[in-house]
């Protein structure tokens, strides 16, 4: 992308992704954040009660200690689960304007109102707008397919826009011994 002295893109470079490339990277962002947090969760959650401990005891214990186990996250559940993955979007929007998924479709996410790079809060603030986007059915996620500008409403309350470099023209292929 061509950038000017302060960083914005030309505008009429620069065109708003839409819903369907968007769902692409959100599929690439999960495949790499569930293996990093594989990962990490096999290296620090040992859980003290195994399966076999629990089974030793009569079966309806052992179905109640399941469902307790399934239903209450430990600390280190939810900090592999929720905020790990948070700071790792989080850092990627900060230094590279996109997450991994963004970066192979060319897309990269800026200010709505300048083009530039968002801010810190800005960036928290449109991840903390996913849980609005997706709680009422991911009404607010389908809002990209609707929406002018292709924002969903994690992008309307941070007020960014996800953007990329508009295709080149196509050119016409020609094979000189075809007439």
């Amino acid at each position: 992308m061509n950038q000017n002295s302060d960083g914005a893109v030309p505008v009429g470079e620069l065109e708003y992704v839409g819903f369907w490339l968007r769902v692409f990277a959100a599929c690439i962002d999960t495949i790499i954040v569930v293996a990093i947090v594989s990962v990490v969760g096999s290296f620090f959650l040992h859980s003290t009660n195994t399966l076999d401990d629990m089974m030793s005891a009569d079966m309806l214990s052992f179905k109640s200690a399941h469902f307790a186990l399934a239903m209450t996250p430990t600390w280190s559940q939810l900090v592999l689960q929720e905020f790990l993955p948070a700071f790792l979007i989080v850092i990627f929007w900060r230094y590279r304007s996109a997450t991994p998924g963004k970066m192979v479709i060319r897309a990269r996410i800026v200010d709505a109102n300048t083009g530039l790079t968002p801010s810190t809060g800005q960036l928290v603030i449109r991840y903390l707008g996913y849980y609005l986007s997706i709680f009422p059915l991911c009404l607010g996620l389908m809002w990209v397919g609707w929406d002018s500008r292709k924002q969903g409403w994690h992008d309307k309350i941070a007020r960014t826009v996800v953007v990329r470099s508009k295709e080149p023209p196509v050119r016409h292929v020609s094979f000189p011994g075809q007439t």
